[in-house]
């Protein structure tokens, strides 16, 4: 007989930044008592839409809990292009509060009953930026990934209230393991920039491994988009599960 194989993919409620109660989409492998390692999947700035529900389920079918934050929550209902569209007009989300929903999406991974204790994050785009911040900024992470996360480096002028330090000042404080996914044509990231931010890590010491692939721009990975590179996609997937293996395993 086959070994049963399934899953559970819904939309549920976390408690995020401020103790507001945002809406998440979620997905975790039946068929298995556990216990499993968690990911938190940060969206793009198109938003909390199909391609990062796709996501989730993905590391769902490889073994792992994930969860998406809806970080564009506060800005409405209705379609991700059109919430999005909200949430740029506002300036976004803030630093401070992406953060505190991430830790409330850490904080539910590791509540589930089958979790082995540790959870992942990963982000693209400007979830990669994301993602860099949480590494220095949510101590109950284990281990990151950020996929061509513009802005890691930012200019005075590019500074405001809602995002009021470049994510690249605050490397010294990153206390978990970093894994960069990056394509050698993006425009933002480039690949100066990506030398860059290499460099403050080499200097500070910090656990980290940095994968580019020429032949692709931003958002590589994305299905839907006219920017897809499937083999270049695989191969970094490839990447990605080996370091959670690394680092999220029992």
């Amino acid at each position: 007989m086959f070994p049963y194989e399934g899953m559970i993919a819904e939309t549920v409620q976390l408690q995020g930044d401020g103790g507001d109660w945002v809406s998440a989409y979620a997905a975790r492998p039946l068929g298995t008592t556990g216990p499993l390692p968690g990911v938190v999947v940060v969206h793009h700035m198109p938003g909390w839409d199909e391609w990062s529900r796709e996501v989730v389920r993905k590391f769902a079918q490889h073994g792992y809990n994930a969860v998406c934050p809806n970080l564009f929550h506060r800005f409405g209902v209705g379609s991700a292009d059109d919430v999005a569209a909200v949430a740029r007009s506002q300036g976004g989300a803030s630093d401070a509060q992406v953060m505190g929903d991430i830790d409330g999406a850490v904080r539910w991974l590791k509540s589930l009953p089958a979790s082995n204790g540790k959870a992942g994050i990963i982000g693209f785009c400007s979830g990669g930026r994301q993602v860099y911040l949480a590494a220095c900024s949510v101590p109950s992470l284990d281990a990151a990934v950020d996929c061509w996360g513009g802005g890691v480096i930012a200019t005075p002028e590019q500074l405001n209230e809602k995002r009021p330090v470049a994510p690249i000042d605050l490397t010294e404080r990153m206390t978990m393991p970093l894994l960069g996914i990056f394509g050698n044509d993006d425009r933002s990231p480039t690949p100066e920039q990506v030398d860059r931010t290499e460099a403050e890590l080499q200097r500070l010491g910090k656990t980290y491994e940095f994968h580019r692939y020429d032949g692709a721009g931003h958002g590589f990975f994305a299905t839907d988009r006219p920017g897809y590179r499937p083999e270049q996609a695989v191969d970094a997937w490839g990447k990605v599960f080996a370091w959670y293996e690394r680092w999220l395993a029992d």
